[in-house]
């Protein structure tokens, strides 16, 4: 296992961890935000992109931006959400479970944000890398992330290069 193995697993632990201490309800909204979010951007970014200031004359560049704006406003409304409802499961007094619960929701979360950094690797050289060839759990990984960029429009999509 070399140094990026260890960087995943680290990334998943601390998200399983950081779940322990919010809880399922909690977990459950985020990762239901993060999807929502996905699902809003893949769904408007491209005529989000239309209405762009015309200064961006780059297509990709306009639906990235359209994307990227789609899912920050998406994560902060729900972010919201979440805090009125971790104020609702702190007057209701859910058990250990809650807590229980949420570690496997932690883990879902850190897999797919190590999906989506495997994913952003793949727009830079990365992939050719040694130490990405050498990782035992790259590939892993990187069938993850192509799973992922069959959802990306084509014209963005083809932008993300895994290697021979």
């Amino acid at each position: 296992m070399g140094w990026v193995d260890f960087l995943i697993i680290g990334i998943v632990v601390v998200s399983a961890v950081v779940s322990l201490f919010r809880g399922f309800v909690k977990e459950a909204i985020s990762l239901a935000t993060w999807v929502i979010a996905f699902w809003i951007s893949l769904s408007y970014a491209s005529a989000l992109a239309e209405v762009l200031p015309a200064g961006i004359s780059d297509a990709t560049v306009r639906i990235g931006i359209a994307f990227a704006g789609l899912f920050i406003v998406t994560l902060v409304l729900g972010g919201v959400i979440n805090v009125l409802a971790g104020q609702l499961v702190k007057r209701t007094g859910l058990s250990g479970t809650d807590r229980g619960l949420g570690v496997v929701f932690g883990l879902v979360r850190g897999v797919l944000v190590v999906a989506v950094l495997v994913l952003l690797g793949a727009l830079t050289v990365m992939p050719q890398e040694a130490w990405w060839g050498e990782s035992l759990l790259m590939p892993h990984f990187e069938r993850l992330a192509i799973w992922l960029r069959d959802f990306l429009p084509e014209d963005l999509a083809a932008h993300f290069e895994f290697g021979p």
